[in-house]
Formats: structure tokens, C-alpha cells, sequence
């Protein structure tokens, strides 16, 4: 049985949640590998509507679902998501959930860091969430930060609150503010440790266990590769690395174990913030793709940005993340359309680009070259086989599968979990 990644293939957006929580009804442990709670899934099982940001899809199903290393973590937001979805009747303990010891913490500073910098940057918004995701892991690569571990060593801790606060005040008396109270910190630190300590361990060390067993392992990126800090439209992009490669360090297991690479990808394109868009569509068809697709972001609230399928990028992400096969989402929100585009290509300067280029002004200029086809009538909506969708959509799939090189694994036709149409299925490659 092969492991699973499974990489949002756009912007992020994409209906990972869907489909990780189709596969991980499947899988016998789910690993969160990078980001934070910036991320976003909305669950639908049966009746009920789960709304996750930090933790691992599989946990609404009891399936083993662990943090790994590469997530930076807020404990006070992991606590508010646990006691929400406890009150919705999910079971969370030591046997079903796991938070790896040397995961860095996001602490309030680096909330107010986000939050003044985003407010002073006038024209350059990159468009964060505000939740200090970005100074967490700066914090991480400068060698400041406060682990899951630390918490366990309260005591000892003022050689780190000693260089962290160091760097954060020089910065907060830019900003005209106050210095970090570090009396305050190790308070807030020392009242939520029992909290988290309770679900720490060596994440790599249970990996190891489960992988020897022959277990199924599925890892759920968030966000999406056009987001990825190396890959994706710098700045506008996110802190971590979205691409499947990361599942390897942020976890703790080898490139060896990822598995089959499933890429999510929205039958058209959304992007949230700021930055590049090149199929942004800024009229009636962009509204009725959002208002068909109910655009708007899982943790954040705001309205999403819409256009038509870009295969120039999606393209270049598969080949980024190494993509096996792809899950293509949110079919149904083009039904009725008369004719629905493609794009195949951007002009720039007069030439004809096959990539998105690195620069970010060239990106804000490329100008699509699409293609047209003709739309459906019939509803895609619930379908769970071929024989279910109208003959256009048939051709819509196998035109983006072509045009991608890369072969559709699955298709979604609704936010249920049932309404799946299974091409090639990730677990049995």
C-alpha cells in the first residue's frame, strides 16, 4: 500500500478538506507537515460541518492524526480548536492526536509583529492573516525560537526569552511600542504548558513505528504551491514551503515515504490577498463563479478572488511538487455556463511564455491566451462516475488533464464526501 501526500495545487482553496477527509477515512494516520492555523479546511460529514485550521483532517474520523515539525504552532489557538471541536463530539486524546516536541510556538509578540507591519506597509500588503505565522518562523531559521519542548523547562528558559526579546524589541521601538513583558510571557507560557505537554512526543519516532507496521500514512499540506516561499509569487506568498517535498522534513520521514502525490486543483482558479492573478476575471462571470462557489476563506472570511482555469500554472506546480495525479474540485460551479476558457498561455512583451516568470512585476503583466470551449447544461453536481456528466465536461477534464500533462486521479462533484468519481485511487499505486 502506498503512503499519500496530498498539495493544494493552486492558491490554496482548492477543497483539500474534502478529499483528505475522503482519504482519510482511509488512511491510518494523517500528518500535518508545515504552516500553521492560517491554514483553512471545511469538513461536511453527513450533517455536520467541520471547520479545522490547525489540526489534521483525519481527527473528525478518530483516525491518528499528528503535527509534525514543520507546522509552527499557537497553543492558545490549538486549545480553542480542540474544545470546539470536542463540543461538537469529536474525541481527542493521546491514543488519536500527537504534537511533535520540537515544534516552534507562535506567541503573542509575534501576533503583534504581524499585525504592525501589515498596517505599516501601505502599498506593499502582502495580504497575511495576521496571525503571526511569518514571525514564528522567522523566529525558527534565526534560532530564537520557543519549541513545544521549552515548555517542559519553564525554569531554565531565560537565555531564550534573552535573545528572543532582543531582536523583538529593537523592532516593537520601531514601532513605537511598548517592550515584550517577559514576566507576562513566561505566565501565558507556564498556563497553557500542561495543556499542550499532554500531547507532545518525538512525532518522527511514532511515524517510524506506524510506517514499520505498514500502516497507511496520508500527509495534508495547506495552502497550496503558488504560495510555497521559493516557489510560488513572491512576496505575496506564504512562510513555509507548500511543496510535496516538504513533507519529508517537516514530518520526519524520509523523501522516500511520501508516496503517491496527490495535487488538489479547482476546476477554475481563486487566489485570497494580494499579488499576481493572471485569469482574474472582474465581471459578471468572476462574480458567479464566487457566488456559485461560495468563495470565501475558511479562516479568514474574506471574499476570494476568481477567474478561469490557469493550466499554464497548474502545470508548473505539478512539475514543481512532483504531482502523481490530481483531484480536480468544484466542478459543478461551472455548470450552465455557455462556454467556459482555458488558459494555455501568457503574452509578455510580445513573446509567448509556456511558465509564469519568477519576477513579480512580470507576473502583474502577463496577459492570458486562452482557449475556449463550449460549456453544459446538464448538472455535473453529485455525479460519481463518467457515465453521470454531460459529455462537455467529459471533454472540459480531459482537455485540463492534457493541457497539465499530468492524469486526473478523481474528480469532486460536491462538498459531500460520497460525491466522488475515482479515476486511480492514491492508496493502491
Amino acid at each position: 500500500m502506498a503512503n499519500v501526500t496530498v498539495i493544494g495545487a493552486q492558491w490554496g482553496d482548492e477543497g483539500k478538506g474534502k478529499i483528505v477527509d475522503w482519504l482519510a477515512s482511509r488512511a491510518d494516520a494523517v500528518v500535518r507537515f508545515q504552516g500553521g492555523h492560517n491554514a483553512g479546511h471545511t469538513l461536511v460529514v453527513g450533517e455536520k460541518v467541520y471547520k479545522l485550521s490547525l489540526l489534521p483532517s483525519g481527527i473528525v474520523t478518530g483516525t491518528l492524526s499528528l503535527i509534525g515539525n514543520g507546522v509552527v504552532l499557537d497553543p492558545w489557538a490549538l486549545k480553542a480548536e480542540i474544545e470546539k471541536l470536542e463540543g461538537q463530539g469529536v474525541e481527542i486524546n493521546g491514543e488519536n492526536f500527537a504534537i511533535a516536541d520540537n515544534c516552534p510556538l507562535i506567541l503573542p509578540l509575534h501576533r503583534d509583529l504581524d499585525g504592525l507591519r501589515e498596517q505599516a506597509a501601505g502599498k506593499g500588503k502582502i495580504g497575511t492573516t495576521g496571525r503571526g505565522i511569518g514571525p514564528a518562523y522567522e523566529d525558527k531559521v534565526g534560532r530564537r525560537a520557543i519549541r513545544v519542548c521549552d515548555l517542559d523547562h519553564l525554569d531554565d528558559l531565560a537565555p531564550q526569552i534573552d535573545r528572543l526579546c532582543a531582536h523583538h524589541d529593537a523592532l516593537r521601538a520601531g514601532f513605537g511600542q511598548d517592550p515584550i513583558d517577559r514576566d507576562q510571557l513566561i505566565a501565558d507560557l507556564r498556563e497553557i504548558a500542561p495543556f499542550v505537554l499532554q500531547y507532545a512526543q518525538p512525532v518522527w519516532k511514532r511515524l517510524k513505528k506506524v510506517r514499520k507496521a505498514g500502516a497507511r500514512i496520508l500527509f495534508e499540506g495547506a495552502q497550496g504551491v503558488l504560495l510555497d516561499v521559493d516557489h510560488g509569487t513572491y512576496p505575496f506568498v506564504t512562510s513555509s514551503n507548500t511543496v510535496s517535498g516538504t513533507a519529508a522534513s517537516g514530518s520526519g520521514l524520509g523523501p522516500n515515504s511520501t508516496g503517491f502525490v496527490l495535487g488538489i486543483v479547482k476546476a477554475y482558479t481563486t487566489r485570497v490577498g494580494s499579488g499576481p492573478f493572471p485569469t482574474e476575471l472582474e465581471d459578471a462571470d468572476g462574480q458567479r463563479l464566487g457566488e456559485r462557489g461560495h468563495e470565501f476563506g475558511t479562516v479568514t472570511g474574506r471574499q476570494r478572488r476568481c477567474g478561469w482555469f490557469d493550466a499554464v500554472l497548474v502545470r508548473q506546480t505539478c512539475a514543481i511538487s512532483g504531482v502523481t495525479g490530481i483531484a480536480l474540485t468544484k466542478l459543478d460551479v461551472l455548470d450552465g455556463f455557455e462556454t467556459v476558457k482555458i488558459c494555455t498561455g501568457y503574452r509578455l512583451d510580445g513573446k509567448i511564455l509556456d511558465y509564469l516568470p519568477s519576477h513579480a512585476g512580470d507576473q502583474a503583466r502577463v496577459e492570458p491566451i486562452y482557449e475556449e470551449m463550449d460549456g453544459w447544461q446538464a448538472t455535473t453536481a453529485g455525479a460519481r462516475s463518467y457515465a453521470d456528466l454531460p459529455a462537455q465536461a467529459i471533454k472540459y477534464i480531459q482537455r485540463v488533464q492534457e493541457l497539465i500533462e499530468t492524469p486526473v486521479a478523481l474528480v469532486s462533484t460536491s462538498p459531500e464526501r460520497e460525491d466522488t468519481i475515482l479515476v486511480r485511487d492514491p492508496f493502491m499505486d
